[in-house]
């Protein structure tokens, strides 16, 4: 195949995926007759349906929420995998191969299942309505578990014998040597736990029932289907672009590290 024909495919490929992001923004500054057009410029470009927005939902508080909660869930994830994984790939222990494919299973499970045994716990727990109940649930995945896991293979065994006739523990070991060589899987992980748990609106609607907690998917849901945009196509358009960019961002500053760390964890048996 040559060349020009592979970027012809790539600008196909860029206009099929980029154009309903760009579509939507434009949108979400038109005014409201002119929405339904397929152009993505207009004379009339405002940010009346932004305002509206604020004015009519907390956003800025549900943004606030969605942070606390995303990123105290992708700290905890990353710590507490990179932990699990170490301990599966570097150290010897009875039964170590029986707990990774126990953790494997647990990623077949579909996680509609557990949603009724979750939200009983937190009722018994007494943590409906709070932080606590957004992001206990989510402090750990067998998906972080098996990208640690497969990465921290690829590091040589040398050199955690050579820390350890230094007298290193295994938590230093993990923390002082390990992570600085795991870049690449640790902004892997966390980028693909912070877009899930940021986009995640089904366990915040069980659990969150005061609007001042409420995360921006949950809040955005309700401002689009309950009634609150008043069935106006551009302040629905304005809340989708408000959550869609926070997530974008983050993957722009990162993507060269989760394409890095794809590949080689991805791969290593």
């Amino acid at each position: 195949m040559s060349n020009s024909i592979r970027y012809i495919l790539l600008v196909i490929g860029v206009v099929g995926f980029g154009y309903p992001f760009v579509w939507m923004i434009s949108g979400s500054l038109k005014p409201e007759m002119e929405i339904g057009s397929l152009a993505l410029w207009s004379v009339n470009f405002s940010l009346d349906s932004y305002r509206y927005v604020i004015d009519t939902i907390p956003i800025t508080r549900a943004f606030l929420n969605s942070m606390i909660v995303s990123l105290s869930v992708t700290i905890s994830v990353i710590v507490f995998g990179s932990m699990v994984g170490f301990a599966l790939s570097k150290m010897r222990f009875i039964g170590r191969e029986l707990l990774f494919l126990i953790i494997l299973f647990t990623m077949m499970i579909p996680f509609q299942i557990t949603l009724i045994p979750q939200y009983i716990l937190m009722v018994w727990l007494g943590w409906t309505d709070s932080y606590l109940g957004l992001i206990a649930p989510s402090m750990m995945t067998a998906f972080s578990v098996l990208l640690f896991r497969q990465f921290f293979l690829s590091i040589p065994e040398s050199l955690i014998d050579a820390a350890r006739v230094d007298g290193c523990t295994n938590f230093r070991l993990l923390f002082q040597i390990v992570w600085p060589l795991s870049r690449p899987v640790i902004i892997t992980v966390g980028i693909v736990t912070f877009m899930t748990i940021w986009n995640d609106v089904l366990w915040p609607i069980i659990i969150i029932r005061e609007r001042s907690l409420m995360t921006m998917p949950q809040l955005v849901t309700l401002f689009v289907t309950g009634g609150e945009a008043e069935a106006r196509l551009g302040p629905m358009l304005a809340s989708a672009t408000l959550l869609a960019v926070p997530v974008i961002v983050a993957y722009s500053f990162f993507q060269r590290y989760f394409i890095d760390s794809m590949a080689s964890s991805g791969l290593k048996g």
